[in-house]
Parts: C-alpha cells; structure tokens; sequence
C-alpha cells in the first residue's frame, strides 16, 4: 500500500507569485519549521538562479548540520538542460526537481511551434539524463499543466520520464481546473500505467485544491504507488493559491473515511502548526483570515447560544480536534509596557538585555558585538522586528546566517539573468541567430540610431 507525504512548495510556488515577498531569513526559517513539523520535502528554491546562491549553499550546511531534521531540500528547475547544468554547480543538491508544460494549449500557446510532442519529450529527456548524469540522487519530472493534457500523451510522457530515470512524476493542475472526481480518474490512470510515485499540485483558482488533493492521493495509493502532496502554508502561491499544507493534513486525519484510506509515510509533529502559520503569515505582511483552517482567529471561537452551550458541556458536541494540537494556547500574552527590542539600528546594551530575557548571554563585547552586526543585517534584511526564534537561531548558526544575508552581485557582462525556456531549446538554425556580448550591443546601438525620435504625450 502506498504512502502519503507531503511536499511543501512555499519556499517556491509561494515566494515567487505576485505581491508575496518572504527574505532569505524568513526562507531558512520555514525550512527549519517543515523539519520540525515532520514535513518530508520542502523546494526550498531555485538553484539554476544567482540571487540564490549563498541561500541554497546556507540551507545546505544546515541540512548537514542537522537543522532541518529528516527534511529533503530539493531545487526547481525548468526541464531544460542549461537549468540543470546551472543547478549542477550546487553538487551538494541531491534532489532536483524538472518542470515542463505538456498540454496543446501550452505547446501553442507558450512555445509558439518550438516543440511538438516528440520534441518536448526528448528535451524533457535530456534534462534528466543531465540531472542525473551530474550526480544528483532522484529527479521528479514536473508535468505542468497536466490537468489540460490528453491522458494518453501525459501517459507517454511520464513513461519517458521514467525510462530516463525519474523517480516521480508531478501532476500539476496549473490552473486549478481539476475536480474530485476528474482527478481522481487521471491520477489512477496515470499512476496504474506508469508506475512512478505520483506528486500532485493542485491550485485553487476554483476553491478545491484541498479536496483534489486529497482525492488524488487516494487515486495515487489505490494504484499502489506511494503519493507526495505538494502544498503551501496557508495555501500561499500563485493567483488564488495552493493547497493548504495544515488543511491536507487534518482532511487525512479527521475527515469521514479517509484515515482508512491513507496512511501518512513521516510523523507528523502538529504543535508546531500554529507558529508556522502566523509566522508565514507575518513574513508575507498578511493577516491570516478569520476562518483559516485550524488557526485562524475564528477556528475556536464560538458565540451563538446553542453553540455556546454544547461547548461549555463538551467541546467535542463543536469541534473535531483540540487546539492544543496544533500548539495553540489558551492564552496569549503581549507587553503593553515598557519594552525593549534590538534590531538595525540597536547598541549592545539593547542587545544584551534583550537576549538575556532569553536566557541567553555573551562571554565579552567581541562576541555579543559579532551577534549585534548579524542582528542588524537581518532585520534591514527583513525588514521587520526579529522574532524570539530568529535571534536564537543567529546565535545558534551565526556563519550560516553571515552566508545566507550576504548576496553578491555578478558583473553585468557576465549575463547570469535566467534566459526564457523557450531561448534555450534546441531551434532551427534558420530561426536562431547566435551573438556576442558586443555584437549584441552594436545591434542595439544600430537599432535606437534607426529609430525616429519621438515626442511622448499621455492618452487622454
């Protein structure tokens, strides 16, 4: 029988959608989170990309040291091999995972006549044997757009991939347009034909990501193959969003049946799940909405008086599960008083009392002064007050935290700027002209002599 795990995509699917901004900080601290909630998997970033670099290479030596606990760091790549080659030169990276759309619409739509479907799987192909070839440990092939694909090509597609050598397949439903029982029937045609263990990765453009998951997971584990359900905290990502981690995990645990049906493959620890919650939310600068699953403001919160009443004489008349499961106490306390923080701009004396309310204090100036320039880098780099955990963690891992606050910046004319997919693919030669740096800046410069000057007004 097959197992469920869960995969989670913030530190990708989240950070990269419109209008969310988390740092590399806020990043390393939910990696440390999903290792102590039990999470198997978190894609934790993209490391064909440079802004990355000193993140991935920090979330790597933390992995080693065993700050994340049993949690696998995996990258993001598009399935092309240049991505791949780039991602290569993080050789600590075991795991990797390659993206690229299989429908018509995207074969279209996106790559205007670049690829038919032989070729988008040969590419896909190549990419893998690259991955592999340069010693990374599995590779997951990412369908994406899988829900708009034509079930029998999807099929050959995942079956390329697995002759190739990957591990999983991901059935990515892009645009949120699967339903329960849609999902259900791919997944198990999929997963029966090919074999692979199945990712799932559903959005919410239509409000069922959480229930496609957790019918996909079923298909997958009635196949008999082990499935990863991709999810985000909060259900943050792209557009209208993911599927939210702590909601798939109370669907499997308390919803009608489904505890007979599937089997969680990791031990989950839920105490932590509040504090991720609030503290995704607050890197995101989002307030959490009132009725989030499980901890949201309104979660426990009863008034009516019928209501009322079944709760005072036994919560269980209201509520499925307990709110000290998910670590969330009775109480909350906050100072009103007079408070002290440190941060960016914040002296030693600042420092040191703030951590000795800690329970934590310095040997000398010169060690609380290394703890005091790290403080100010992260909160600049936050741009928020520190929270109790972050300062414990700079204490803890101070040259992983120097490493991941630092970012350095390639010259220009190096090109490191990540090229559209369909650039790199194998082209026509007729179609795909090749240039230097310097012939590519006298075709600019011949073009804007070219060009008449005009005079910019605004449309009335």
């Amino acid at each position: 029988m097959g197992k469920v795990y869960f995969l989670d995509v913030t530190n990708r699917d989240g950070v990269q959608a419109a209008r969310l901004e988390m740092s590399k900080f806020q990043r390393t601290m939910l990696n440390h989170y999903l290792g102590q909630l039990g999470i198997a998997q978190s894609e934790f970033g993209f490391p064909f990309i440079w802004a990355e670099n000193n993140y991935i290479e920090a979330n790597l030596d933390l992995k080693e040291m065993g700050v994340m606990g049993d949690l696998v760091l995996s990258g993001w790549c598009r399935a092309v091999s240049g991505d791949v080659e780039k991602a290569l030169k993080h050789d600590r990276i075991r795991y990797l995972s390659l993206s690229i759309p299989t429908s018509d619409q995207m074969l279209s739509g996106k790559f205007r006549g670049r690829l038919d479907k032989d070729s988008l799987i040969q590419t896909m192909v190549d990419a893998v044997h690259t991955a592999l070839d340069g010693g990374v440990d599995a590779v997951t092939v990412n369908a994406e757009d899988a829900s708009r694909t034509d079930i029998g090509y999807l099929i050959r597609f995942a079956e390329a991939a697995k002759e190739a050598g990957a591990g999983r397949i991901r059935y990515c439903d892009t645009l949120g347009y699967e339903s329960p029982d849609s999902i259900y029937r791919r997944i198990y045609a999929l997963a029966s034909e090919v074999g692979l263990a199945i990712e799932t990765h559903c959005h919410n453009d239509l409000g069922m990501a959480v229930a496609n998951s957790i019918s996909a997971a079923q298909a997958a584990v009635a196949a008999g193959v082990d499935v990863y359900i991709n999810t985000t905290v909060n259900g943050m990502g792209e557009r209208a969003g993911n599927a939210d981690l702590l909601s798939c995990i109370l669907a499997i645990k308390f919803a009608r049946g489904i505890a007979d049906k599937l089997e969680f493959g990791q031990e989950l620890d839920l105490s932590v799940a509040w504090k991720l919650a609030h503290y995704v939310a607050d890197a995101f600068s989002l307030t959490l909405p009132i009725n989030q699953v499980g901890v949201g403001d309104n979660a426990f919160a009863h008034e009516s008086g019928i209501h009322a009443d079944g709760m005072l004489k036994d919560r269980h008349n209201y509520e499925l599960y307990d709110h000290g499961l998910l670590g969330r106490a009775q109480w909350s306390y906050k100072p009103t008083g007079r408070i002290i923080t440190t941060g960016e701009f914040g002296g030693l004396t600042g420092l040191r009392y703030v951590y000795e309310q800690m329970g934590i204090t310095f040997e000398n100036d010169e060690s609380a002064l290394q703890i005091l320039n790290l403080v100010q880098a992260a909160n600049a780099h936050n741009h928020m007050q520190l929270t109790s955990d972050e300062l414990r963690f700079i204490v803890d891992y101070p040259l992983q935290v120097h490493r991941l606050l630092t970012v350095t910046i390639p010259d220009p004319q190096e090109l490191n700027g990540v090229r559209r997919e369909e650039d790199m693919l194998q082209c026509p030669v007729d179609v795909a002209k090749v240039v230097t740096v310097g012939e590519s800046v006298s075709l600019v410069e011949d073009a804007l002599k070219k060009t008449p000057s005009q005079a910019w007004s605004p449309v009335s």
